[in-house]
């Protein structure tokens, strides 16, 4: 991550280099207009009718461009525009391709950027439009996405990108019921009831094959732990693909908290240990990557897995496991009752789909900025968000009672980057056809508020050496090949060498600029 850092930030100095002596000759679509506009005005033409107005957003996707560009015909009719997409699948080679852009003058009108932290590192260097003197102008963008999202563009007090709407959590543990039934057991509701069923599933033969070949507990690294990491009150990011080792913010008691010093900690690092004494959990749960951990639950493998509810309810993931055991019946489990209830800690700043931001220069063209805005206000309204979400009724999917059945024409023409400002995830859950008690379920589940995703990683802290440092060690701790009482002796190394204390003092002073904590 610093090394990234380090070198987005030498780009970026580079574009500002660049820009300084390419000002003059900047080819970005908006000064090509104007100075069309103005051989045309020297010319003493007569004027002329305005053509529509060119827009141009670059981004980052591996998703392809759609056959046939629906909302693009859609768009460019209703509001006189000739949008065009620039897809770059790689994000790196998306970052290094703005850059250069950036560097030549030739700025896209709209860019979608990851995070934060990449939004800072282009409004340090004066690269970007500070959107605060035209929030008066961006009334159903700011209702639609929320106050969550609008601070998260918030950067030393100026808005400099609008957050997408953020997704919602879709993950907890999930368990074989024909097993639990196989062997007469209810269904877990506690910790000690999840560990003695654990067990059960890996010593009693829950599959009837006479063998002893399953395990209770599957998952991916830390994420196979964390709700129970969450009955001692300890939040570790909720999400298969979450780097979790970096730990959460979030406040308890009016104070912020880190995972890593919250006080239940090492009582959650001793009882997740129990488990692995236990031997019910995959040997392989830290080595497994990508879907391994799907795969061995769908091969009747293992009885409980912590992963998203589109793995067991969309249907090619359904036919995958029921090829191979087409009487498995997969629940949803409710986080185990400990000390306290939550399946993890659910970032709300974290932007599902990217962040927008906007070139600098785009403020001396007020007709393409105000078009610009006029479009993600659009897509912000319940018309606007439904089109870009679902398409056309009739058109794209049609309706069975409250059952949405997609077409054979939304694949080929809808495109979901045109959700500008994001989307209702959980009525998109529902509609595309995830069920509607599983998709509101996950929703419900308790969750710590986390706030990581409101703090820029501050200089000094190299945040990819801290987290391969916690992860290793937090290992140690739950395989006993470290005791717990050494647990404050890794916290001062965290703290120290690995500079998590810079980290920590800038969240507090950041989230504290941004009023979320006191």
């Amino acid at each position: 991550m610093m090394q990234r850092k380090r070198a987005l930030g030498a780009a970026v100095s580079a574009v500002v280099m660049a820009s300084a002596v390419l000002a003059g000759c900047g080819s970005g679509s908006g000064s090509a207009d104007k100075n069309q506009q103005a051989a045309g005005n020297a010319a003493g033409g007569a004027p002329t009718k305005k053509g529509p107005i060119k827009l141009e957003m670059m981004l980052s996707t591996t998703s392809k461009l759609p056959e046939e560009d629906y909302i693009k015909k859609t768009f460019d009719q209703k509001f006189n525009t000739d949008i065009q997409l620039t897809v770059i699948p790689a994000v790196e080679e998306f970052n290094n391709r703005l850059n250069v852009r950036l560097a030549s003058g030739d700025y896209p009108d709209i860019m979608v950027l990851s995070d934060r932290n990449q939004v800072q590192q282009y409004a340090s260097k004066g690269l970007l439009l500070d959107l605060t003197p035209y929030k008066a102008k961006m009334q159903e963008i700011s209702k639609f996405i929320g106050e969550d999202n609008v601070n998260a563009g918030m950067i030393g007090g100026k808005l400099f990108a609008i957050s997408k709407k953020g997704g919602m959590p879709q993950s907890n543990y999930w368990i074989r019921k024909d097993w639990l039934d196989q062997l007469k057991l209810p269904v877990p509701t506690t910790t000690e009831e999840l560990l003695a069923v654990a067990k059960a599933f890996t010593e009693q033969d829950p599959d009837g094959n006479g063998k002893k070949d399953t395990f209770g507990l599957t998952g991916s690294k830390l994420n196979t732990f964390l709700p129970l990491f969450g009955a001692f009150g300890v939040g570790l990011p909720t999400g298969q693909l979450d780097p979790v080792a970096k730990g959460s913010l979030y406040v308890k008691g009016g104070a912020l908290v880190d995972s890593f010093h919250d006080a239940g900690m090492k009582e959650a690092l001793t009882y997740v240990k129990k488990f692995l004494d236990a031997g019910v959990v995959d040997p392989d749960v830290f080595a497994n990557t990508s879907n391994q951990h799907d795969k061995k639950a769908f091969q009747g493998k293992a009885g409980i897995i912590y992963t998203d509810f589109p793995r067991f309810t969309n249907e090619p993931q359904m036919k995958e496991w029921k090829d191979v055991n087409p009487k498995a019946e997969w629940i949803q489990l409710a986080p185990p009752k400990g000390q306290a209830q939550y399946a993890g800690a659910w970032d709300v700043s974290k932007p599902a789909f990217g962040m927008l931001a906007f070139p600098k220069v785009i403020e001396k063209d007020i007709d393409k900025l105000d078009k610009i805005l006029e479009i993600l206000n659009y897509t912000s309204t319940k018309e606007g968000s439904e089109l870009v979400a679902f398409g056309e009724k009739g058109r794209h999917y049609n309706l069975e009672g409250n059952k949405f059945i997609t077409t054979p024409l939304r694949a080929k023409e809808m495109f979901w980057p045109y959700q500008l400002t994001g989307r209702d995830e959980m009525q998109y859950l529902i509609n595309v056809g995830y069920p509607e008690a599983e998709v509101k379920k996950s929703n419900e589940t308790p969750r710590l508020k986390a706030l990581n995703g409101y703090v820029i990683l501050p200089d000094g802290y190299a945040s990819t050496d801290a987290e391969r440092y916690i992860e290793e060690e937090l290992a140690k701790f739950i395989y006993g090949k470290r005791p717990i009482d050494e647990y404050d002796a890794f916290l001062k190394t965290l703290d120290t060498t690995f500079k998590y204390k810079v980290y920590l003092d800038s969240a507090a002073k950041q989230l504290g600029e941004l009023g979320l904590v006191k």
